[in-house]
């Protein structure tokens, strides 16, 4: 309460003197004005019923050139602290009086649709928004805001057409965004098992961004289930060129693809390339289990051991006791299965993948941030393994 009222006390303070400046033929009949609301106004402040106050200030400060920004800045404070009901009806008075340009205007409609965005009321934030860009002004800023309804709603068609548009206009980036949408276009094919929808979706996402390792996986997933697992190995192995950071999420799908072609071997020698060109505890753990079922425990023991000496990890332990537990005799039994609770432990509450941007960290993979909104910043974590 008493934030507000700080708040509040500089706009009353800006009321006044601009009722001070009024013009000599107004001065004595403005002076009474201030006099009796100006006073009541504080009155309101100082006995905490804020409300009542703002709506005085308001009815102070009339609208005109002068004091348009001070209306804006005020509306734009109430929006900022979550009440919306109040910046709406701040900017809703502005643009209902005559004497705005059509600079203020404009302002004013962007402002009100921010209002209405942050309100849920997406339907007319997106007809105001719609309106600026047909009339050129603050294109930019509408289109961004238009993203975020089409996000929101879930309308990847028209956030494709905002996004290039930004692309055109602006010189943005949306590469990577739009790709994005396209796979969300195809998950959505998918789940209605249009498969030829959902491969022409993919088409579009490479196209657009020939790095979108999402629709590399969404690809290798349905040659899967499709029973082609070349072509799904094709997929999967784009994704090293696409961003090698994201290589421990084609590990499962390939070790099934080689089973099923019985290329096991193949996928040993395809593993240790990997893990010789890219330090990724995920990729050891891999090559470990692949050397465990082609030769046996005990060369995966000296591989795993040999990679701790030089890259001591929770999970390389963790994975050295469970091979050793597979022939060890009870009394060490005992003893690696205290170790293996500790590490087991250690590890439970860890997060697996984590934002570049904002620092958001969880176990799930998601294609935009939860927390900041973007897309392609969550990353597998590298630095899991040195815990």
């Amino acid at each position: 309460m008493w934030t507000l009222l700080l708040l509040l006390l500089p706009v009353a303070a800006a009321s006044g003197w601009w009722l001070a400046k009024r013009d000599d033929k107004r001065r004595t009949r403005s002076g009474f004005e201030f006099s009796s609301h100006y006073f009541k106004g504080l009155n309101y402040l100082l006995n905490e019923q804020p409300d009542k106050a703002i709506e005085v200030f308001i009815r102070m400060v009339e609208v005109d050139s002068e004091t348009v920004e001070t209306h804006l800045a005020l509306g734009s404070l109430f929006r900022r602290r979550g009440e919306v009901e109040r910046a709406i009806r701040i900017h809703q008075n502005l643009i209902a009086r005559p004497t705005l340009s059509l600079q203020q205007r404009s302002q004013a409609l962007l402002e009100l649709g921010q209002d209405y965005l942050r309100a849920g009321l997406l339907d007319r934030a997106e007809s105001l928004f719609q309106e600026l860009i047909e009339r050129n002004e603050h294109v930019g800023n509408a289109l961004h805001l238009l993203l975020d309804i089409y996000q929101q709603e879930k309308d990847w068609r028209q956030a494709i057409a905002s996004a290039k548009k930004l692309q055109t206009l602006f010189g943005e980036d949306t590469r990577g965004m739009v790709a994005q949408y396209y796979c969300e276009l195809a998950e959505q094919a998918l789940a209605g098992a249009d498969d030829r929808q959902a491969e022409q979706y993919l088409r579009q996402a490479l196209d657009t961004d020939e790095n979108s390792v999402r629709a590399s996986l969404i690809e290798a997933d349905m040659a899967r289930r499709a029973g082609d697992y070349k072509a799904a190995l094709r997929a999967l192995e784009r994704v090293e060129q696409q961003d090698s950071d994201f290589l421990p999420e084609i590990i499962e799908p390939l070790r099934d693809c080689y089973s099923r072609l019985g290329r096991e071997a193949d996928m040993v020698d395809y593993l240790r390339r990997l893990s010789s060109q890219h330090k990724n505890i995920s990729l050891m753990l891999a090559l470990a289990d692949a050397l465990r079922r082609q030769y046996g425990d005990a060369q995966a023991e000296d591989f795993i051991t040999a990679q701790l000496r030089n890259r001591p990890s929770v999970r390389g332990l963790d994975h050295l006791i469970e091979v050793k537990l597979s022939h060890a005799d009870a009394e060490v039994r005992d003893n690696l299965l205290i170790l293996k609770d500790l590490t087991s432990q250690l590890m439970c509450n860890k997060p697996l993948y984590s934002c570049t941007q904002c620092g958001f960290a969880g176990k799930a993979l998601h294609w935009q941030c939860p927390s900041c909104k973007r897309w392609n910043t969550i990353k597998p974590l590298q630095g899991v393994e040195g815990d």
